[in-house]
């Protein structure tokens, strides 16, 4: 029991310096492209970030929702991305943690943050002061538009998940297994794996 308090506050504490490294990465990157670029731009990237996070959302669902079984007869036919599913369905606690409360939680934060930017930018072409009436109206009707989509799009996605759970990890994995072939790089390690079934 101590063993495994160990190894849940490890990793919540390595998730939370990752979260926040990635957020402060994400935040810099998005405030310097929204800074100089045109509303329509502006708005096209936080429906991005958006889909980004319902994506990640979708997949840490799926992953909960899959069952390893059909990634062993992959496996045996030595499938590309077989074993990467396989791995991803074992240990479906800590990568459904990262898509939804890493990657979900800080799309959800930088797209708050875009759009915020984007309705400053629409408030100073259209000739208004900061905290008009304007401005106001824009803001509520962009934030709510955003917010649709990001709760709308989340139920959606995750409808998906729990119906083609394997469908959606398998090409996860696939997607991975492709990564990891060309660059060369370990981003799901083989080592140990918490069974479903142990």
């Amino acid at each position: 029991m101590k063993t495994q308090l160990k190894k849940s506050i490890h990793f919540s504490l390595g998730i939370a310096v990752i979260t926040f490294v990635l957020a402060a990465i994400f935040s810099v990157i998005s405030n310097y492209i929204l800074n100089d670029v045109y509303y329509l731009i502006g708005i096209i990237i936080v429906f991005v970030i958006v889909c980004v996070g319902v994506l990640f959302d979708m997949l840490g669902i799926a992953a909960t929702a899959a069952d390893e079984v059909p990634f062993h007869a992959m496996a045996a036919e030595k499938v590309n991305g077989s074993k990467q599913a396989i791995t991803i369905v074992r240990n479906a606690d800590r990568f459904a943690s990262f898509c939804n409360d890493v990657i979900g939680d800080i799309a959800g934060v930088i797209s708050g943050t875009a759009s915020t930017l984007v309705v400053i930018r629409i408030t100073f072409i259209l000739g208004q002061t900061e905290g008009s009436s304007t401005q106001l109206i824009i803001s509520v009707i962009f934030t709510s538009i955003v917010a649709a989509m990001t709760v709308g799009g989340k139920a959606l996605g995750k409808f998906f998940a729990v119906h083609n759970s394997t469908a959606i990890i398998f090409f996860a994995a696939r997607v991975i297994s492709l990564i990891e072939r060309k660059l060369k790089i370990t981003i799901i390690s083989k080592g140990k794996k918490n069974s479903r079934n142990s």
